[in-house]
């Protein structure tokens, strides 16, 4: 086998090969063979049936797996001598393997574009100080508490009031007719966060305990489930009770059924120091972006198009999700796919020229991102997701993004590695209106 490699641009290479006739004949004589063993045919023993009925009564399938077979033994060969790192998909440009006769074919993919790194030793960066906010420390108390309340019925036989659950059932009617899907028993709603439609929140806050009402609701244009979005429909509902949350005394039984803690000032500790180490490495998060984005000021160079619409649709798709969680569609953007791709692009291409810089230091600095630190992050992904773990990695693997997945967790090492060599200088907290200048 002879290869030449041609770059079509900085950022992408095409491979022509060429293979001999006796390589062809080899490669067409090993799936033969491999056949061989593992077909049973009418009339032969097994392992027994002659090379040329193979050919002739699976010569479609034997031609193909042969050229498949070659071209991925190839590829892996002509990769690893030139040191290229495709990070693309790999295209495929030739036919089929003819026996007796030379196999020309090509082979293209992007790979990372070369560039000088600028010098990071000895950076200046500044790093903001830690200091306990005892406020925020307060409101983590306050959300613990909140999170071990008890929800104790009102006795009182009343409409219910911002701030109260309501136990309700209710249905959706268009025309006299219920609305499937639209209807529940027994639900228990809370009233003024917002997490129900504002009308259907107005008409529940005007039902006394053991009655019904109803009234109309009118759902947004850019309702989440089209088939109700901007319909206008009648909501029956019946309020069964009302309840508030009762929350528990701060004292040292909550501190022990909160987390096992001997005390309230044990528990306050501990927020603390959880307090220090997050917001110790959202400092230092916050300090290393300011240093990434003074030296990527300083570089410039092309990048790959396979990892910037990687980028575009990873985006896209964080949007489809939160606009999702506020019941919305994405068509209620407005947008054509065509316009919300070019909207997010220059994000995409902010995060794929980090990702390339990165990668960079990463090898210039040696380095690596093991197996088992990839397992240890899709592991951390299966436990977010409540899933199992071979299920996460099948995905992963299925859909091409261990290859990404690795890359982050490059990418993090090398800015780590950076930071390490930097010259940090510990400052005082900005003020608010400082932060937000």
């Amino acid at each position: 086998m002879e290869y030449k490699v041609e770059d079509l641009s900085p950022v992408k290479k095409q491979i022509n090969i060429t293979v001999p006739v006796d390589e062809v004949n080899a490669a067409l004589a090993a799936t033969i063979a491999m056949y061989r063993t593992n077909v049973d045919l009418k009339g032969f023993r097994k392992g027994k049936v002659p090379s040329s009925v193979i050919e002739g009564r699976f010569k479609k399938e034997v031609y193909s797996e042969a050229t498949q077979d070659l071209v991925n033994v190839h590829i892996n060969e002509v990769i690893g001598e030139g040191e290229l790192s495709p990070v693309s998909r790999i295209d495929f440009d030739g036919g089929e393997l003819v026996r007796d006769e030379e196999f020309s074919y090509a082979i293209s993919f992007e790979v990372m574009p070369e560039f000088d790194l600028p010098s990071y030793e000895g950076i200046e960066v500044e790093e903001e100080k830690v200091i306990v906010d005892e406020k925020e420390v307060d409101e983590v108390i306050d959300r613990i508490r909140g999170n071990m309340a008890e929800n104790v019925v009102i006795a009182e036989n009343r409409a219910a009031k911002d701030g109260e659950i309501a136990v309700i059932d209710f249905a959706a009617y268009e025309n006299g007719e219920p609305l499937e899907g639209v209807s529940a028993e027994n639900f228990q709603m809370t009233l003024g966060d917002k997490q129900a439609l504002e009308d259907f929140e107005a008409l529940v806050k005007t039902i006394t305990v053991g009655e019904s009402g109803e009234g109309d609701v009118t759902f947004p244009e850019d309702f989440i489930n089209p088939e109700f979005a901007g319909k206008t429909v009648t909501m029956k509902v019946t309020v069964h009770a009302l309840q508030e949350k009762k929350l528990p005394e701060l004292n040292d039984e909550l501190a022990k059924k909160a987390g096992g803690f001997d005390s309230v000032e044990k528990m306050r500790e501990a927020v603390v120091e959880s307090y220090k180490s997050s917001r110790l490495q959202l400092n230092k998060s916050q300090a290393q972006k300011t240093m990434l984005d003074s030296l990527l000021k300083t570089v410039d160079f092309p990048l790959p198009d396979s990892m910037v619409d990687g980028h575009v649709d990873s985006l896209i798709q964080e949007r489809i999700e939160r606009l999702e969680r506020q019941g919305k569609s994405v068509e209620s953007l407005g947008k054509t796919p065509e316009e919300l791709r070019a909207e997010v692009r220059p994000e995409a291409e902010e995060i794929a020229k980090t990702q390339v810089f990165l990668i960079a230091v990463a090898k210039k600095e040696g380095v690596e991102v093991t197996d088992q630190e990839v397992d240890m992050q899709l592991h951390q992904i299966a436990m977010r997701a409540g899933q199992e773990f071979h299920v996460v990695k099948d995905y992963y693997s299925k859909n091409n993004l261990l290859f990404s997945l690795r890359d982050r967790l490059l990418a993090d090492k090398a800015m780590d590695a950076i930071y390490e060599k930097a010259n940090v200088t510990e400052v005082e907290p900005k003020k608010e209106e400082e932060k937000e200048d």
